[in-house]
């Protein structure tokens, strides 16, 4: 139908990604104090971020969700787990998996046209994300590496943190993009739990590798998840959550705080700080545009230092991440290597 037209006329510009440490931020996030609305709001919650990481005894959690590494966001969230400002991520699978790690493996996310006929892509086998070309013959290669990195392991139930160790490993014994969210976090010891982790390529692979091995089956256990992330929180009791978007990513973080309670800490912490920035409406109910104050009532996020930013994350991400970055309260930060807490626990064993 669309005859003439190739591939590789579509996949021609890569997306870069941010670099926070090129450009200090400070001052513009300073005169955005003094102003109104969103910009003011930004600024509040730039500075509680600050607060994070000026705080030692802070555990400091980023959620993710959306489509943000696609976007050019890969480089930020690589430089603040680099430089201690992240403690644990917790993350939808598209962003670690469709995103990070297909990254890793060679593979690019293109600039694209929202405007472009989608048929016209769906025959040249080109996924789009608003304005962002994926090619799907390199993704279904994501899909298999997923399946290998599966059949590879000793049969048996993993959390998704375990699973994207080993992913982490993948890369380094494969040699492969070292520039990659999965590999920072293996290389600092900062666990990466994706509570839906078969809603991405992990799933395809997962579906893949348990098609063809009906005995011998390497499963995610979501409730391991949520043990392990409520462990990091019984061990270190003050916590900060730095959320872009909502979904399961930030109600999965917030539940801990409940977690604990259940298994008997009564005097477990609420979130100390929280910071979210989000573009969902709370008027419908629905989680992801639901206020941080509202998660007080449910025991989940104290009020004093938290702030909603209702921006968009490819705008608001860079500032904050920037601002924090800039003023250098991270440089006295230890990384907390929480997977190396978690190592008690039965770990991702290789066969043969």
């Amino acid at each position: 139908m669309y005859a003439g037209v190739r591939k590789e006329d579509m996949l021609k510009e890569p997306v870069s990604h941010i670099d926070i440490k090129s450009l200090d931020v400070v001052p513009l996030i300073e005169q955005m104090g003094k102003t109104a609305f969103q910009a003011r709001n930004l600024a509040r919650a730039a500075s509680i971020l600050d607060r994070m990481q000026r705080d030692q005894d802070c555990a400091v959690i980023m959620t993710l969700a959306g489509s943000l590494v696609s976007a050019g966001l890969k480089q930020v969230i690589i430089d603040m787990i680099e430089h201690n400002m992240v403690d644990v991520v917790v993350s939808t699978g598209a962003n670690i998996v469709d995103q990070d790690f297909f990254e890793a493996l060679g593979f690019k996310h293109y600039k694209g046209d929202p405007f472009v006929d989608d048929t016209l892509l769906r025959e040249l086998h080109i996924d789009r994300i608003y304005d962002t070309y994926i090619d799907e013959d390199e993704l279904r290669i994501c899909d298999d590496t997923m399946a290998f990195i599966a059949n590879s392991l000793k049969p048996g139930v993993y959390s998704s943190r375990e699973f994207i160790m080993e992913m982490g490993r993948y890369i380094e014994e494969k040699n492969l993009e070292k520039n990659s969210i999965v590999y920072k976090a293996f290389e600092k010891g900062v666990p990466i739990f994706v509570p839906a982790f078969s809603d991405c390529s992990a799933g395809f692979g997962l579906v893949h590798h348990q098609w063809n091995n009906p005995d011998k089956q390497v499963a995610i256990d979501s409730v391991k998840d949520f043990r392990e992330l409520t462990r990091i929180k019984t061990t270190n009791d003050k916590t900060g959550v730095f959320m872009l978007g909502g979904g399961v990513p930030k109600n999965f973080t917030q539940d801990v705080v409940v977690a604990a309670e259940v298994l008997g800490y009564e005097d477990v912490s609420m979130h100390t700080y929280a910071v979210q920035v989000t573009v969902a409406d709370e008027r419908d109910g629905g989680l992801s545009g639901s206020t941080l104050k509202e998660a007080s009532s449910w025991g989940k996020v104290d009020t004093v230092f938290e702030q909603m930013v209702f921006a968009e994350a490819t705008i608001a991400f860079p500032l904050l991440a920037g601002y924090a970055y800039h003023k250098k309260g991270w440089e006295n930060r230890k990384g907390k290597n929480f997977n190396a807490l978690l190592a008690g626990q039965p770990e991702a064993v290789r066969n043969g």
